[in-house]
C-alpha cells in the first residue's frame, strides 16, 4: 500500500471517529473519484487544513482500506486535479487484525485559492463549512488572490467609501452583513463595493463567516 507500514492505532482512530465528520475531518469508505477528492483537498487547504480517514464509512464504522489504489487516487487528486498542486501526508493505522485505516492529511495552503478541477475541465475553489465542501464566495477568492499579489492597497479616509464600509459592517455586529447588501447600503455601485470588500479582506480588515443562507462579512476581530 504505497510502502505504508501500518502502526498500531486503534485508540487513535476510534477517538478521531468519535469526533464525527467536521470542519477538519472527513470519512471516506473508499476512494474512486479524483475530482471528488480534489474538492475535499481544496476545501481543507482553503480553510485550516484537515484529514481524510480512508476506510471509514459515513456512519463511523471501520471498514478498512480495500483497495491499494486509494492512496494513488488521492495523490492524483492533489497533484493533477488541484491548482496549485497540494501535498498530502499519509499514515496507516491498524485498527484490528483485518482493518487498516489510512489518514491523508492536508495542510492549510500557503497560497490560496486552491482550486479543484471538475470532470468537464473547469476549476472551482472550495471551502470547508462544518462537514461539507462548498463553493468559496467569489469575493473570498478575489481577496485571496489580492493577498497573494501583495494586498492590493487600501487608502482609509474619513468619510471615504472604505471607512464607511468598515463602519457599516461593524454596526452589523457578530451577525455580519450580506456582501450583496453593501452596495445599496452605501449607495455605491456593485463593482465598487466588490472591489473594496476584496481589498479590505485581503489586508485582514474584513473577514467572511458562513451562516445559514450564505457567507456574511464581519469585522476581522469578530471572525471565529
Amino acid at each position: 500500500m504505497k510502502d505504508l507500514r501500518a502502526t498500531r492505532g486503534r485508540r487513535y482512530i476510534l477517538d478521531c471517529i468519535a469526533e464525527g465528520e467536521h470542519v477538519r475531518q472527513d470519512f471516506k469508505h473508499s476512494i474512486s473519484d479524483a475530482c471528488k477528492i480534489a474538492r475535499s483537498i481544496s476545501a481543507f487547504a482553503n480553510h485550516s487544513g484537515g484529514r481524510l480517514l480512508i476506510g471509514v464509512k459515513d456512519n463511523g464504522t471501520v471498514a478498512g482500506v480495500r483497495n491499494e489504489e486509494d492512496v494513488y487516487v488521492v495523490e492524483q487528486a492533489a497533484e493533477m486535479y488541484c491548482r496549485p498542486a497540494q501535498r498530502v501526508e499519509f499514515a496507516a493505522f491498524r485498527v484490528d487484525a483485518s482493518a487498516v485505516v489510512i489518514q491523508a492529511s492536508v495542510a492549510r495552503a500557503a497560497e490560496r485559492p486552491v482550486q479543484a478541477r471538475d470532470a468537464a475541465g473547469g476549476w472551482t475553489a472550495y471551502y470547508r463549512v462544518a462537514d461539507e465542501n462548498i463553493h468559496a464566495h467569489p469575493l473570498m477568492v478575489a481577496a485571496w488572490r489580492l493577498r497573494a499579489e501583495g494586498g492590493g492597497g487600501v487608502v482609509l479616509r474619513a468619510g471615504g467609501d472604505e471607512s464607511r464600509l468598515l463602519a457599516w459592517v461593524a454596526s452589523c455586529g457578530a451577525e455580519g452583513a450580506a456582501p450583496d447588501a453593501v452596495a445599496p447600503a452605501l449607495a455605491i455601485s456593485r463593482a465598487r463595493a466588490a472591489g473594496i470588500i476584496a481589498r479590505l479582506a485581503a489586508i485582514g480588515m474584513l473577514d467572511f463567516v458562513y451562516a445559514p443562507g450564505g457567507f456574511r462579512l464581519v469585522s476581522a476581530d469578530l471572525a471565529e
